[in-house]
Order: C-alpha cells, then sequence, then structure tokens
C-alpha cells in the first residue's frame, strides 16, 4: 500500500464520517448534555442503530488509517533522496580511459 491510497482512502473517510454525523438524530439539547441531562451518551438502549454502529466503524477506521499513515510518513522521513537515487539507479564507477596510440614518423 502506498501513502497515496492511504490518503485518498482517508479523504473519503473523512467525507463519509461527517456524513454519517450529521444524518444522526440528536440525542440531547446543545451543551445542557454536560450540565447534568438524565439522557446517557448513547441513550437508554445503547448505540444499537444500524447509523450508530457505522459511525462506530467509520471513526474506528479513520483513527487506524490516520495512525498508519503517520507511520509511514515517519519512516519515509528517516530515508534520504541520495540513498533512494543510489538504489534506483545502480550507478557503477566509470572505467579508465586510456589515451588514443600516436603513431610514431618512423620515415626520415
Amino acid at each position: 500500500m502506498t501513502a497515496s491510497f492511504l490518503l485518498i482512502v482517508q479523504i473519503v473517510l473523512v467525507v463519509v464520517l461527517t456524513i454519517a454525523v450529521l444524518l444522526q438524530k440528536s440525542s440531547s439539547i446543545g451543551l445542557g448534555a454536560y450540565s447534568g441531562s438524565n439522557d446517557s451518551v448513547f441513550g437508554a438502549k445503547g448505540p444499537s442503530s444500524f447509523l450508530a454502529k457505522t459511525t462506530f466503524l467509520l471513526g474506528f477506521l479513520f483513527v487506524i488509517n490516520t495512525i498508519t499513515l503517520g507511520y509511514m510518513y515517519a519512516q519515509s522521513k528517516n530515508e534520504s533522496v541520495v540513498d533512494s537515487l543510489i538504489e534506483d539507479t545502480n550507478i557503477e564507477a566509470p572505467e579508465a580511459i586510456t589515451a588514443p596510440a600516436t603513431e610514431q614518423n618512423t620515415t626520415k
């Protein structure tokens, strides 16, 4: 897997995850949920709806993909451009250049 493929997957996951979150029904009234509301985070039955499970799965895939991209970019930062050029081209040292033989004028 290349980093460009994972980057495309990351963008698709962000868009789909955003849509999945926006489609969910709001179970609280703004910041009132944090001040001691009777509703639990996922309601009385837990995250049993299909959309909630899908959102959780997409969020999990997003986190795994982010960690993988971070690891791949950290590994590529340790490589040198010169090292990759040497590996790709197999540069060999040129052979010694010999001077052309000169003809001696033997006639006098």
